[in-house]
This record gives C-alpha cells, structure tokens and sequence, in this order.
C-alpha cells in the first residue's frame, strides 16, 4: 500500500498500490452488480491489513474507480424522438437529432465544443484568425484517412466548407455561415477562410453539426474521417455502426452503436426502462417521475435554450395579421409553463430564440411579455379572427400541454384554438414551415449571432416564420464586427427586440434538454446544444 493507514474508512481505493488495486478490482468482478460477501472483506483485511470499516470502503471506492475508466467493449441502442424519410447523412442537410448522432458518429469537424462551448481543434490540429479576424488559418492533421483509406487533406475541407456558399447552395446553416467568402489551400494539410466581415466567433461556429468535413466531391454517403463506420442505414428505420479501428485518435470505447427513433414518448420511456433501448432522448415533463423512480435508469436533465415554441407564418392567414400573432403571444401564461407543465426544469420565455444560456448577448433590458387575456382577446378582436388551428406534435418537451393550456385559456375570452394532433415521423418536412401554425423547438446554437441567424436572416433556409426584416440582415452582420462590447450588447438589444415584436415566434419558455440513459452507461458529455450532450455521446461513451 502508498499509506498504510488503517483509520476506518478513511483509506480510499486511490491509496493502495497497484497489487492491492488488483485485488480490489477481482473480487469486485467475480460479483454481480459490485456486491460483496463477509467472506470477500475477511479476505480483503487478512491481505492489507486494514478494519472492517476500511474494507468496506476500499470496495466503495474501489467500484466508483472502476466505474469511472473507460472501458472497450459492448454495444448500445439509441432512440431519438423523431425520424422518417427525410432522415440525412449529407451534413449541410442536417435538420434533427438523429441526423446530428449520426453525423457525431460517422464525420468529424474542423473544431469540436467542449462543454463550456469553447472550440476545442479536431480534424484542425490548429486555428488563429489575423489581427482583426477577417482571415482564420487552420492548420489540418495528418495522420486521418477516410473510412475507405484515403488520406484526409485540405481539399476535403475546401470542398465541405465551400457547400455552405454561393447562390445554388442548399445548406441550411448558409445564413451562418455568409461571413466567409472562400476557403482557399495553402498547402496539403492547410487551409484558409477568408471573410467579408471580421468574425471572431468562426472557429465556435465551425462546430456546428452541419459544419462536418466529407470527402471531396462527395454528398457525405456515409464515408467519414469519424470513429465509427456505417454499416446500414435505413432512413425512418435505423442505422447500424461499427468502430473505426483505423480512427486518428484512441478511437470509441464501443464496438458498435445502433441508432433508431421511437416518436412515441410514452413507448420511448417504457423502452428505456425496459432496458430495449440503453439511452433515448427527449422525456416529456409527465414522465419525469417515472424515469426518477426506475433503478436502472437516470434522468439527465441539462440547463440549456431549448425553444418550446409556436410558429406562425407571416406569409399567409392567420399570421399575416400582427393583431393575430400579438394575441397568442399574450395567451400564453408562461410561469405556469415553467412551474407546472416543464416542472421547473426550464425558464421563461420572451418570444425570442436567445435566453439567459447565452451570456451578456442575452437583452434583460426587453421588457417580458405576460399573460394577459385582457390584451389577447383585444388583439384577436381587432384582427377580426376568432378561431384558429393549431398543428401539433411531440417535437418539443411539454409542447402538447402548452398548447391544451392555450386553448384553455383562448377559450375564457371567447376564442377557439382547435389543436390538431399530428404523427411526429416526417413533421418536419410534412408540417413545420407548411402549415400556418404549427409546433416548432429549436436546439440552443452556441452564439447568439449563430442562433438569430439561422432562424431570421432574411433568406434563410431555415426562416421558419418567413419574416425577412432587412435591418436584421444588417444588424447580423454589423455585430460580428463590432468590438465595443456595450455597442454590440445595443445591437443584441435591437435584434432581439425586432424578433419580439414582429417574426412571428411564440416562445412563452425554454426548456433543460431532458433525456434517460441506463445507469451503466458512463462519460456522457454535457455540450448544452442539443439531446445527450450535445449528441456527442458516441465517441466518448462506455460501459461500466
């Protein structure tokens, strides 16, 4: 032993050495689940020399050790909340979770967020922007080959980055992405963003899902520089992947992952308990206590701006009606939201995509929007309207409730909100951003600038209330480069006050980003951005 101390229960499993640690380790494997006999702590203190007490603790300390070491070996299923035909392996084409685990687990990008979202190198070994941030260097490894054993080069990385520009392209993060004008090789493993504006954020935005590196000349097709290889996919069904035993760094600690969905969330959580399914995303705030009160099961719930919103489009009726959109906006009683329907697992919402979760960009100065029956039926009296149609699914945590309270609360002041019920596979090409109103969440982007840009500049692909504003336009790109921080906070303020006032989003809360995951299941990152971790589970996972 390091210390032969003897004190009950003070000596840890860190304080033996490597022959005591063995033998810890050995009689916790011969049992099951880590019990231990009498007969094992005897054997224990006859071979150390210490109490009973101590030997005790020496098995504590020495399972949670154990516990914590990763580990090579076992294979999990994985069931995301939604997926159908529109399921992708082309990254610019990312729209859901499933997507973005698939992509975790096939590709790699340029720079990777740790969980404080800081961009941390990945296939970049390194990256510097100049002086005033309108050109970033990014030197690239060069020990990473593709799944097929082509060696990795700057031409990957200038073909990938270059999908996201230009007028033909189809990338749904183009409107993030608009500051660089041309990834430009230097070298074999070195390339260059050059950039219209000043933008010290690139490299926190090149971590961004969509943001992955593919093969030159390719659309993704499942051939990847990740730690895992695609053996199968089948959208709307699952995927199966294999570990990469060629991977650039020590690789995955499990054989194989196998990715699916389940868009029913009663069956989801019933999955997961079961033990059908080893992690499953997205727990409704009805299920909490179900999942607290299962023995193999834990509920991971992180503080995050997950949106738990409606989306109106401005378009056509009713949202082509400013009185009509006012009104749902002050329908929404959102302390109850937050207290009762999210359980307190969340924070109120002011009708804008950025929340307290982004720092000093967030505006405390807006005024919050309240509950206010008086000032809904006023609105919906003077727009003339007095019902509507509601299109839900699942898609958000509690959102089936939120909208039920909406209508309960319409129906006080005399209007009718008609919610119709819709299947969650394929929502989101079938309903979001088709029909007039419909249910909408939206992942936190780890800027400010990113998160207001992929929902509302004008154009985008993904403006989902179709609300083109050209001062936002011009406020996205002006903020970028602007480095007096109490002018860009002035300019975080005016943007977010456009987007309260006029883009047609109801966002009465934000919600934690609720999953369930099997006890054994450990070293899950905590990347705020999206389901388990930021959907950065696959590499870093392993079995206890």
């Amino acid at each position: 032993m390091k210390d032969k101390k003897s004190v009950s229960g003070e000596l840890g499993f860190s304080d033996l050495d490597s022959h005591h640690q063995a033998l810890v380790e050995k009689i916790l494997r011969k049992k099951r689940g880590g019990d231990y006999s009498r007969r094992d702590a005897l054997k224990l203190m006859m071979a150390t020399g210490v109490t009973a007490a101590t030997a005790s603790n020496l098995f504590v300390t020495g399972g949670q050790a154990m516990a914590q070491t990763p580990k090579k070996g076992g294979s999990v299923r994985f069931a995301s909340s939604l997926h159908g035909p529109d399921d992708q392996l082309d990254p610019p084409k990312f729209t859901s979770t499933i997507d973005y685990t698939r992509g975790r687990a096939t590709y790699n990008s340029l720079v990777q967020h740790a969980n404080d979202l800081t961009p941390q190198p990945e296939l970049a070994e390194s990256f510097e922007p100049n002086a005033d941030a309108t050109e970033w260097t990014f030197k690239l490894r060069k020990d990473v080959t593709w799944h097929d054993g082509s060696p990795f080069t700057a031409d990957d990385v200038v073909y990938s980055m270059s999908r996201h520009q230009g007028e033909d392209s189809t990338s749904v993060i183009k409107s993030v992405m608009a500051s660089v004008d041309e990834w430009k090789k230097v070298g074999p493993h070195e390339v260059k963003a050059i950039l219209n504006t000043p933008n010290a954020d690139l490299a926190v935005l090149l971590g961004m899902f969509q943001n992955k590196v593919v093969k030159d000349g390719t659309t993704g097709d499942g051939i990847g520089t990740g730690p895992y290889t695609m053996e199968s996919f089948e959208p709307g069904v699952k995927s199966v992947h294999k570990r990469n035993e060629n991977y650039w760094r020590d690789g995955s600690n499990l054989d194989a992952i196998e990715i699916t969905g389940i868009t029913d969330p009663v069956a989801r959580v019933n999955a997961v308990i079961a033990g059908d399914m080893d992690l499953v995303s997205l727990i409704e705030p009805k299920a909490f206590r179900q999942v607290e009160a299962a023995g193999n099961v834990t509920l991971l719930s992180a503080p995050a701006a997950l949106q738990v919103g409606i989306c109106i489009l401005l378009n056509t009726a009713p949202g082509n009606n400013p009185d009509f959109v006012k009104g749902m906006q002050f329908i929404q009683d959102r302390e109850r939201i937050v207290n009762k329907l999210l359980k307190g697992k969340g924070t109120i919402g002011n009708d804008t995509p950025i929340s307290v979760a982004h720092g000093t960009d967030f505006c405390s100065e807006l005024p919050q929007r309240e509950f206010d029956p008086d000032k809904a039926k006023f609105h919906f009296k003077k727009a003339g309207i007095s019902t509507a149609e509601l299109f839900v699914a699942p898609v958000a945590p509690g959102i089936e409730d939120v909208s039920l309270l909406a209508q309960a609360n319409a129906a006080k002041i005399g209007f009718d909100l008609k919610i119709k019920k819709v299947p969650t596979d394929g929502y989101w090409g079938a309903v979001w951003m088709k029909e007039p109103m419909n249910a909408v969440t939206w992942n936190m982007r780890p800027t400010a600038n990113s998160q207001m840009a992929i929902q509302f500049a004008p154009g985008a692909e993904w403006n989902d209330t179709y609300w083109n504003n050209d001062r936002m336009g011009e406020l996205l790109s002006l903020s970028l480069a602007e480095t007096d921080s109490d002018k860009r906070h002035a300019m975080y303020c005016e943007m977010q006050t456009l987007i309260h006032e006029g883009s047609g989003m109801v966002i009465p809360a934000f919600s934690n980003i609720n999953d369930a995951v099997a006890n054994n299941i450990m070293g899950i990152p905590k990347v705020p951005l999206g389901q388990i971790g930021g959907c950065e589970w696959p590499e870093f996972i392993w079995l206890a």
